[in-house]
């Protein structure tokens, strides 16, 4: 059945996802619980400031790496199907989007450790060298000018998922993309911007860590 197909590519974009390797590199790399430590958050920057340019390298590394993974599997796995919702056709992009978004899911709300997770900019970025690498290039440099700038990779994240839904409302618009990469883009971009609450909160008191700052252990 073709909507097997659609689950299928879920349900292995969250188990992809899922796996938790800014932790395990952590843990490799360091002999440490990267989750108690700097922001608390199990992700490619947090090892970065925590353990050490190479560690953070391979987390980041490797969270791109499933997300390109879950995309490119999604599309050998819906191939020329069709999926009809509400009478709008959903092809091999729409399984990608599912795959891309299932994999930021994972990624959060990982079910491999207690459903504890990172903020999904990594394989957020991932999905998109998957789908259209030119929006990852143009995020990237994004969140390259405004670390630079500001030395705060939060904000640089956030602003590099903004950009990438105002680069794609100009591209559905101008230039008639798949709209499904638009919704994607929107989605996906309000959801690293709700993983950063607590950073939005820390950059309105002038407490949040800035690129290059030593990150200690947590007071749990």
């Amino acid at each position: 059945m073709i909507i097997g197909k659609f689950v299928a590519v879920a349900v292995i974009g969250y188990l992809l996802g899922a796996i938790p390797f800014a932790l395990i590199v952590s843990k490799r790399m360091a002999g440490i619980d990267i989750s108690k430590y700097g922001s608390g958050s199990i992700g490619g920057t947090n090892v970065l400031g925590t353990v050490g340019k190479k560690a953070g390298a391979i987390a980041m590394a490797l969270d791109i790496g499933k997300a390109v993974a879950a995309v490119m599997l999604a599309k050998a796995i819906i191939g020329d199907s069709v999926l009809l919702v509400a009478g709008f056709p959903l092809n091999w992009q729409g399984g990608q989007v599912i795959a891309a978004l299932m994999a930021m899911v994972g990624h959060n709300w990982s079910a491999y450790i207690g459903f504890r997770g990172g903020k999904g900019v990594a394989t957020y970025y991932g999905s998109w060298f998957a789908m259209y690498p030119a929006a990852a290039l143009f995020g990237g440099v994004i969140i390259i000018l405004t670390a630079v700038r500001t030395r705060y990779m939060s904000l640089g994240s956030m602003l590099g998922a903004l950009g990438i839904s105002c680069l794609f409302i100009v591209l559905t618009v101008a230039y008639e993309f798949p709209i499904v990469y638009l919704v994607y883009s929107l989605v996906a971009g309000g959801l690293i911007v709700y993983q950063h609450r607590k950073n939005i909160s820390r950059l309105g008191s002038g407490t949040e860590l800035r690129f290059g700052e030593k990150r200690g252990r947590l007071d749990v």
